[in-house]
């Protein structure tokens, strides 16, 4: 089937079926274009709370599917494709967490967003890359176990240094690959670009930025920022709301790519599938909803400043 047949299909199911699209900004341009709407992971958790929908279907990794059936338990949450997931979500368990808790003496454990949803479940509350630091700020306790994700844990430890902050050792594998001969090239080439970057970057990378943000962060900066060239660290997915906004602006990602494999396995194919057989759904027991939520409703209740 072509792609324009193929779009006209999704638009047909998506109507008869009350769905609505949800895309990550790291999804390909075309599943981006085709979605109702676009965000980072926990606002587009947050907006399926809002939407009048039947089925919901979620492009993205399958933490972030997961995250908005614990918002959503009697929507139908659907992800085109189960095997898209999320390496740095990965390298913590419920167990490892218990585990390492109880050695460290039961510090507070506060779990970024991108975590699987049985982390989520033994967390006192979830952080995003947006408010990370404002969410280990307000914790009255000064003992904290940070999961999974080291460089933004190490970014929330130089931030709130009042705070004792134990590192997992987990990161994501598209930004760990940045390095800062990478950059020093790219800004050699581009003397006036700015460097925005996510704080999942390494430590190095992120000195050398002109700011440090989270998905919405960046969009957000370079749509206010008035330079014409712009160095971005993070997934090149990025660069199809960048372009929409910013048609005057050039950027250039650290090292000329930066892919998600596992975000990009969501096609027009897979998506199509996902809404004609209602594939895959997001199913979660009572129990693990009632206790994700928890540490997910925490972090909603403060302020990303």
């Amino acid at each position: 089937m072509d792609k324009e047949k193929l779009k006209k299909e999704i638009v047909n199911l998506k109507k008869g079926k009350n769905a609505v699209i949800l895309a990550h900004y790291y999804q390909t341009d075309d599943i981006q274009e085709i979605a109702d709407i676009r965000g980072d992971s926990l606002a587009l958790a947050i907006e399926a709370t809002k939407l009048d929908a039947d089925v919901i279907v979620f492009c993205g990794v399958k933490f972030m599917a997961e995250t908005a059936k614990v918002l959503c338990p009697n929507k139908k949450i659907l992800i085109p494709e189960i095997e898209s997931v999320c390496p740095l979500a990965d390298m913590a368990t419920k167990e490892d967490v218990l585990k390492k808790k109880k050695e460290l003496g039961n510090p507070v454990v506060v779990s970024y967003v991108n975590t699987n949803v049985d982390v989520k479940t033994v967390s006192d509350i979830c952080c995003t890359s947006a408010n990370a630091v404002n969410v280990v700020r307000s914790l009255k306790e000064k003992w904290i176990l940070f999961v999974p994700d080291r460089n933004l844990g190490s970014y929330v430890k130089e931030q709130v240094s009042e705070k004792e902050v134990i590192l997992w050792d987990g990161y994501c594998p598209v930004h760990e690959e940045y390095s800062i001969e990478k950059l020093e090239k790219l800004k050699k080439e581009h003397p006036e670009a700015k460097i925005a970057v996510h704080p999942e970057s390494p430590k190095v990378i992120r000195d050398a930025a002109d700011f440090i943000g989270s998905t919405s962060g960046i969009i957000n900066y370079v749509n206010k920022t008035e330079a014409s060239e712009f160095i971005i660290g993070t997934e090149e997915g990025i660069l199809y709301e960048l372009k929409l906004n910013n048609p005057g602006k050039k950027f250039y990602i650290i090292g000329n790519s930066s892919v998600c494999t596992n975000m990009k396995k969501i096609t027009l194919e897979s998506l199509h599938r996902a809404l004609k057989e209602e594939t895959f759904e997001i199913e979660l027991d009572k129990k693990t909803i009632e206790l994700a939520k928890k540490p997910i409703e925490r972090m909603i209740s403060i302020k990303r400043g």
